[in-house]
C-alpha cells in the first residue's frame, strides 16, 4: 500500500534517528507534532513541515539550533523540512498569568529574552529582515478595517514607520514571543516556535503585550502595560517608549494578518487604543 507524504516522512525519520516509538500529538496549519521515543526511556519531539510553511518554520528550527538550548527548546538534528527536538510537555507560561500571577509571568519573560539575546558565534545567515515582516502593516488597505478604528490603523503604522527610520542593531529574534510559545521544563522555561527574525531588539517583546491567549481583559488593561514596559525596560536595558511603539505597531500588524485571513480582530481592537496610549505618555 502506498504512503502518504506525512507517514513517508514519519517512516524515514524513524529510522535516520533510530527512533522505536512515535504518537501523533497535533496537526496545526503550518505541522505534523509528534512524540518520539528512543528505547523507551528518551523522549523527543518530531516536527515535520507543511510545504507551504517550510521556510519559514525552516528559518525557525536553525534559530532554535544557533541557541542551542539557552532559553528555547533543544534542536537535536534537522533533515529536509523535518526536526528533531527536545520534548516538552510542561505547562506555558500562560497558565501562572491567566491564574493571579502575572507579574511573575513578565519576569519570566524578561528572563527569557535576555538569554534568547545573548551574543552567540555562527547565527543563521537567512533570517527574515524585520522590516521586511511589516509589510503587511504598510501595505494594508485602510478600507479593510472598520471605519471606526481605522485611526487605530494610522497610529499603529505610523509608529513603525517613525521606528524603522530611527533603527537600532539588528540582532536575531525570536519574533513570535509570547506566553503560550515558553514551556516549563526541568531547565526552566524554554521558547518555542521562533519565526528567525533579525531586527530591532524592542520589538522582542511586542507580542507578550497582547498576551497570554484568552486573556483580553487582562491585556487591555492599562496598570498592567505599564508595568510590564516598566519590567522589559529595567531589566534588560531597553528604551521604555521604544517598547511600547513597537508593542503597539504590533497589535496593528497582527490585525492586519487576521483581516486578510477573515478573522475577528475584535481582541486587538480592545487592547490596541491602551497601547497607544500608554506610548503617547511615555
Amino acid at each position: 500500500m502506498n504512503q502518504s507524504p506525512i507517514e513517508t516522512a514519519l517512516s524515514r525519520a524513524l529510522i535516520r534517528w533510530s527512533l522505536t516509538k512515535s504518537t501523533a500529538v497535533a496537526e496545526t496549519p503550518r505541522s505534523w507534532i509528534f512524540k518520539v521515543e528512543q528505547n523507551g526511556r528518551n523522549f523527543g519531539a518530531l516536527k515535520i513541515l507543511k510545504p507551504l510553511a517550510a521556510a519559514e518554520e525552516g528559518r525557525g528550527g536553525r534559530l532554535l539550533q544557533y541557541y542551542a538550548g539557552d532559553g528555547a527548546a533543544t534542536v537535536f538534528d534537522i533533515h529536509g523540512d523535518t526536526i528533531f527536538m527536545e520534548w516538552l510537555g510542561g505547562p506555558t507560561l500562560g497558565a501562572p498569568a491567566r491564574n493571579g500571577r502575572d507579574d511573575e509571568a513578565t519576569a519570566a519573560l524578561a528572563s527569557l529574552v535576555a538569554n534568547l539575546h545573548r551574543p552567540r558565534p555562527d547565527r543563521p545567515d537567512d533570517l527574515q529582515p524585520l522590516r521586511e515582516r511589516f509589510e503587511a502593516l504598510f501595505q494594508a488597505d485602510i478600507r479593510a478595517w472598520p471605519h471606526t478604528a481605522r485611526d487605530l490603523y494610522a497610529r499603529a503604522s505610523g509608529i513603525a514607520l517613525n521606528l524603522f527610520d530611527k533603527p537600532m542593531p539588528a540582532i536575531p529574534l525570536h519574533g513570535d514571543l509570547h506566553h503560550d510559545n515558553i514551556l516549563s521544563s526541568d531547565r526552566g522555561w524554554l521558547a518555542i516556535d521562533p519565526k528567525g527574525l533579525i531586527g530591532d531588539p524592542h520589538y522582542e517583546l511586542a507580542n507578550a503585550f497582547r498576551n497570554p491567549y484568552g486573556a483580553v481583559k487582562l491585556a487591555a488593561d492599562p496598570k498592567r502595560i505599564n508595568a510590564m514596559a516598566d519590567t522589559f525596560s529595567s531589566r534588560l536595558g531597553l528604551n521604555r517608549k521604544r517598547i511600547l511603539g513597537f508593542a503597539a505597531a504590533h497589535a496593528g500588524l497582527s490585525a492586519c494578518w487576521d483581516l486578510t485571513a477573515g478573522n475577528s480582530i475584535t481582541a486587538d481592537l480592545a487592547i490596541l487604543p491602551h497601547l497607544l496610549s500608554a506610548y503617547d505618555q511615555a
